[in-house]
Protein backbone atom coordinates (compact mmCIF):
# COMPACT_ATOMS: atom_id res chain seq x y z
CA UNK A 1 0.00 0.00 0.00
CA UNK A 2 1.28 3.41 -1.00
CA UNK A 3 2.69 5.66 2.28
CA UNK A 4 -0.73 7.75 3.33
CA UNK A 5 -3.11 6.22 1.13
CA UNK A 6 -6.47 5.87 2.71
CA UNK A 7 -7.39 2.27 4.25
CA UNK A 8 -10.10 0.41 3.38
CA UNK A 9 -11.99 -0.53 6.49
CA UNK A 10 -15.14 -2.39 7.85
CA UNK A 11 -17.98 -1.10 9.62
CA UNK A 12 -16.51 -1.46 13.03
CA UNK A 13 -13.41 0.81 11.64
CA UNK A 14 -11.04 -2.00 11.00
CA UNK A 15 -8.89 -2.15 8.42
CA UNK A 16 -9.49 -5.04 6.06
CA UNK A 17 -7.34 -7.53 4.93
CA UNK A 18 -6.76 -9.15 1.49
CA UNK A 19 -9.30 -11.80 1.96
CA UNK A 20 -11.82 -9.44 3.31
CA UNK A 21 -10.97 -6.94 -0.06
CA UNK A 22 -12.34 -9.50 -1.91
CA UNK A 23 -15.31 -10.59 -0.68
CA UNK A 24 -15.94 -6.44 -0.12
CA UNK A 25 -15.06 -6.19 -3.78
CA UNK A 26 -17.15 -9.47 -4.99
CA UNK A 27 -20.21 -8.08 -2.85
CA UNK A 28 -19.83 -4.40 -4.99
CA UNK A 29 -19.59 -5.90 -8.60
CA UNK A 30 -23.13 -7.41 -7.41
CA UNK A 31 -24.16 -4.59 -6.50
CA UNK A 32 -23.34 -2.77 -9.40
CA UNK A 33 -25.06 -6.11 -11.81
CA UNK A 34 -28.34 -5.73 -10.16
CA UNK A 35 -28.23 -2.15 -10.49
CA UNK A 36 -27.82 -2.27 -14.51
CA UNK A 37 -30.87 -4.54 -14.48
CA UNK A 38 -33.48 -2.66 -12.04
CA UNK A 39 -33.74 0.61 -9.96
CA UNK A 40 -31.84 0.90 -6.36
CA UNK A 41 -34.84 0.90 -4.06
CA UNK A 42 -36.13 -3.16 -5.67
CA UNK A 43 -32.63 -4.23 -4.74
CA UNK A 44 -32.21 -5.68 -1.90
CA UNK A 45 -29.12 -7.11 0.67
CA UNK A 46 -30.57 -10.24 0.65
CA UNK A 47 -30.09 -10.58 -2.70
CA UNK A 48 -26.78 -9.26 -3.40
CA UNK A 49 -25.60 -11.15 -0.68
CA UNK A 50 -27.11 -14.33 -2.46
CA UNK A 51 -25.55 -13.47 -5.93
CA UNK A 52 -22.41 -14.02 -4.09
CA UNK A 53 -22.66 -17.11 -1.90
CA UNK A 54 -22.95 -15.10 1.05
CA UNK A 55 -24.94 -13.84 3.86
CA UNK A 56 -26.50 -10.33 4.51
CA UNK A 57 -24.45 -10.15 7.74
CA UNK A 58 -21.66 -10.37 5.52
CA UNK A 59 -22.76 -7.43 3.62
CA UNK A 60 -23.33 -5.55 6.58
CA UNK A 61 -19.61 -6.22 7.69
CA UNK A 62 -18.87 -3.62 5.08
CA UNK A 63 -21.74 -1.33 4.20
CA UNK A 64 -24.56 -0.03 5.82
CA UNK A 65 -27.21 -0.45 3.29
CA UNK A 66 -27.08 -0.99 -0.42
CA UNK A 67 -27.31 3.23 -1.14
CA UNK A 68 -23.54 3.04 0.79
CA UNK A 69 -22.48 0.20 -1.76
CA UNK A 70 -23.71 2.07 -4.47
CA UNK A 71 -21.75 5.25 -3.10
CA UNK A 72 -18.59 3.12 -2.17
CA UNK A 73 -18.70 2.03 -6.69
CA UNK A 74 -18.94 6.16 -7.45
CA UNK A 75 -16.07 6.41 -5.62
CA UNK A 76 -14.36 3.43 -7.48
CA UNK A 77 -15.67 5.20 -10.74
CA UNK A 78 -14.37 8.66 -9.62
CA UNK A 79 -10.85 7.04 -9.17
CA UNK A 80 -10.64 6.62 -12.81
CA UNK A 81 -10.85 10.84 -13.54
CA UNK A 82 -7.44 11.28 -13.08
CA UNK A 83 -6.22 9.57 -16.10
CA UNK A 84 -8.72 10.78 -18.25
CA UNK A 85 -7.72 14.10 -16.93
CA UNK A 86 -4.19 13.43 -18.50
CA UNK A 87 -5.75 13.64 -21.23
CA UNK A 88 -7.53 16.89 -21.42
CA UNK A 89 -4.01 18.16 -19.85
CA UNK A 90 -2.03 17.23 -23.13
CA UNK A 91 -1.27 20.31 -25.74
CA UNK A 92 -4.48 19.93 -28.40
CA UNK A 93 -2.43 22.05 -30.95
CA UNK A 94 -2.22 20.33 -34.31
CA UNK A 95 -2.76 16.52 -35.13
CA UNK A 96 -1.23 15.03 -32.49
CA UNK A 97 -3.27 17.79 -30.06
CA UNK A 98 -6.30 16.88 -31.90
CA UNK A 99 -5.75 12.56 -31.63
CA UNK A 100 -5.06 13.35 -27.25
CA UNK A 101 -8.86 14.92 -27.44
CA UNK A 102 -10.34 12.11 -29.30
CA UNK A 103 -8.70 9.61 -26.61
CA UNK A 104 -10.07 11.65 -23.96
CA UNK A 105 -13.74 11.36 -25.19
CA UNK A 106 -13.47 7.73 -26.29
CA UNK A 107 -12.23 7.02 -23.14
CA UNK A 108 -14.66 8.90 -21.18
CA UNK A 109 -17.63 7.61 -23.48
CA UNK A 110 -15.74 4.04 -21.85
CA UNK A 111 -15.89 5.24 -18.87
CA UNK A 112 -20.21 5.91 -18.59
CA UNK A 113 -20.36 2.38 -20.30
CA UNK A 114 -18.24 0.68 -17.50
CA UNK A 115 -20.44 2.55 -14.89
CA UNK A 116 -23.34 3.47 -16.18
CA UNK A 117 -25.89 2.26 -13.46
CA UNK A 118 -24.09 4.13 -10.94
CA UNK A 119 -22.72 7.19 -12.60
CA UNK A 120 -26.96 7.88 -13.38
CA UNK A 121 -27.75 7.25 -9.66
CA UNK A 122 -24.55 9.42 -8.70
CA UNK A 123 -26.06 12.31 -10.14
CA UNK A 124 -29.37 12.08 -9.10
CA UNK A 125 -29.07 11.35 -5.86
CA UNK A 126 -26.43 14.82 -6.09
CA UNK A 127 -29.43 16.62 -7.66
CA UNK A 128 -31.95 15.52 -4.74
CA UNK A 129 -29.61 17.27 -2.23
CA UNK A 130 -27.74 13.56 -0.90
CA UNK A 131 -24.17 15.58 0.00
CA UNK A 132 -22.03 12.27 0.05
CA UNK A 133 -23.10 11.63 -3.68
CA UNK A 134 -22.86 15.68 -4.13
CA UNK A 135 -18.96 15.76 -2.90
CA UNK A 136 -18.25 12.36 -5.27
CA UNK A 137 -19.32 13.97 -8.16
CA UNK A 138 -17.37 17.34 -7.37
CA UNK A 139 -14.77 15.23 -7.17
CA UNK A 140 -15.31 14.08 -10.38
CA UNK A 141 -16.07 16.80 -12.61
CA UNK A 142 -13.76 19.73 -10.71
CA UNK A 143 -10.66 18.51 -12.39
CA UNK A 144 -12.08 18.67 -15.66
CA UNK A 145 -13.68 21.80 -15.40
CA UNK A 146 -10.44 23.00 -14.07
CA UNK A 147 -8.42 21.66 -16.72
CA UNK A 148 -10.77 22.96 -19.35
CA UNK A 149 -10.86 26.32 -17.90
CA UNK A 150 -6.90 26.92 -18.48
CA UNK A 151 -7.72 25.69 -22.03
CA UNK A 152 -9.61 28.78 -22.56
CA UNK A 153 -7.47 31.02 -20.65
CA UNK A 154 -4.29 29.92 -22.63
CA UNK A 155 -6.50 30.67 -25.67
CA UNK A 156 -7.58 33.79 -24.81
CA UNK A 157 -4.12 34.89 -23.44
CA UNK A 158 -3.24 33.90 -26.67
CA UNK A 159 -5.78 36.18 -28.83
CA UNK A 160 -7.56 32.90 -30.16
CA UNK A 161 -11.08 33.38 -27.94
CA UNK A 162 -12.90 36.38 -27.09
CA UNK A 163 -12.17 37.53 -23.55
CA UNK A 164 -16.05 38.28 -22.46
CA UNK A 165 -15.48 34.06 -22.62
CA UNK A 166 -15.49 33.26 -18.91
CA UNK A 167 -13.50 30.04 -18.33
CA UNK A 168 -15.39 28.21 -16.21
CA UNK A 169 -18.36 28.95 -17.60
CA UNK A 170 -17.33 27.83 -20.99
CA UNK A 171 -15.85 24.69 -18.88
CA UNK A 172 -19.47 23.88 -17.62
CA UNK A 173 -20.68 24.21 -21.07
CA UNK A 174 -18.17 22.01 -22.38
CA UNK A 175 -18.11 19.27 -19.65
CA UNK A 176 -22.04 19.28 -19.57
CA UNK A 177 -22.00 18.24 -23.61
CA UNK A 178 -19.15 15.64 -22.69
CA UNK A 179 -21.19 13.92 -20.30
CA UNK A 180 -24.20 13.85 -21.62
CA UNK A 181 -23.34 12.34 -24.92
CA UNK A 182 -21.50 9.97 -22.86
CA UNK A 183 -24.56 9.44 -21.42
CA UNK A 184 -26.51 9.19 -24.35
CA UNK A 185 -24.63 8.00 -27.05
CA UNK A 186 -26.31 4.57 -26.76
CA UNK A 187 -29.70 6.85 -27.61
CA UNK A 188 -28.37 9.09 -29.86
CA UNK A 189 -27.39 6.22 -32.35
CA UNK A 190 -30.69 5.83 -32.83
CA UNK A 191 -31.21 9.08 -35.12
CA UNK A 192 -28.50 7.41 -37.19
CA UNK A 193 -25.04 9.00 -35.27
CA UNK A 194 -22.96 5.95 -34.43
CA UNK A 195 -20.09 5.78 -31.80
CA UNK A 196 -17.63 6.68 -33.85
CA UNK A 197 -19.23 9.89 -35.18
CA UNK A 198 -20.06 11.06 -31.98
CA UNK A 199 -17.04 10.60 -30.63
CA UNK A 200 -15.38 12.31 -33.83
CA UNK A 201 -17.80 15.17 -33.56
CA UNK A 202 -17.17 15.75 -30.16
CA UNK A 203 -13.56 15.98 -30.14
CA UNK A 204 -13.88 18.52 -32.61
CA UNK A 205 -16.27 20.57 -30.60
CA UNK A 206 -14.13 20.69 -28.22
CA UNK A 207 -10.50 21.40 -29.28
CA UNK A 208 -12.23 24.57 -31.23
CA UNK A 209 -14.64 25.65 -28.54
CA UNK A 210 -11.90 25.11 -25.94
CA UNK A 211 -8.49 26.65 -27.70
CA UNK A 212 -9.66 28.66 -30.71
CA UNK A 213 -8.25 26.47 -32.93
CA UNK A 214 -10.18 24.40 -35.95
CA UNK A 215 -9.83 20.27 -35.32
CA UNK A 216 -7.30 19.24 -38.33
Amino acid sequence: MVRGAKKTVDQSGRALGPRALHTRQRLLDATRALLEERSLRDISVVEIARNVDTSPATFYQYFKDVPEATLQLAEQACAEIPALVAKLEEPWGGRKGFEAARELVAAYFDHWDAHRAVLRLRNLASEEGDRRFQRVRRESIQPILEAFAAKVTDAQTSGRLSEKIHPFAAAAALASMLERLAAFHREIQAFGAQREELVETCARILVQSATGRSAP
